[in-house]
């Protein structure tokens, strides 16, 4: 297990590298270094880092905002960092950015087989709105719509 003492951080170009490595290492398919550079000049992208004091990058979440709605895009903590909270603090970042921005909900995709994802964001508030059949491939699988919702009051 590695250091898990870290400081959540805007993404820059010198986490690219190690992000991509995640990517291969999270997902069957990944997000390529340059499609991960990319986000750095979207501009209704926000991507969050927990990085380590020694600059290790532990995790990392992205959110594409689009007019009064989130959609995060991806989510990936290091293997030998999970179950640690990495994650939720990464997700809590964006439901305080969610609340900044008066966003309705955050919605994300998490395969139907991932249980521990699943779980994670049930505990963070997040509810099944749906499936999207065959969503993923290697292997093909569909994928389950997790949508939380915010209520915000208006202001006077």
């Amino acid at each position: 297990m590695i250091e898990t003492t870290y400081t959540l951080v805007p993404m820059t170009a010198d986490h690219l590298d190690e992000m991509a490595e995640m990517e291969q290492a999270c997902f069957s398919a990944p997000w390529s270094r340059e499609m991960l550079a990319e986000e750095l000049d979207n501009l209704a992208a926000a991507y969050v880092v927990a990085e380590a004091e020694n600059g290790v990058v532990l995790g990392y979440a992205g959110l594409h905002a689009v007019l009064d709605e989130g959609y995060i895009t991806n989510v990936a903590v290091r293997p030998d960092c999970r179950r640690q909270g990495v994650a939720t603090a990464l997700l809590k970042v964006f439901f305080r950015f969610a609340e900044a921005r008066r966003l309705r909900f955050l919605t994300l995709e998490a395969r139907a087989s991932n249980t521990a994802a699943r779980t994670l964001y049930a505990g963070l508030g997040f509810h099944e709105a749906g499936v999207r059949r065959n969503y993923y491939e290697s292997p093909r699988e569909d994928a389950i719509l997790l949508t939380k919702d915010f209520h915000w009051e208006e202001r006077a």
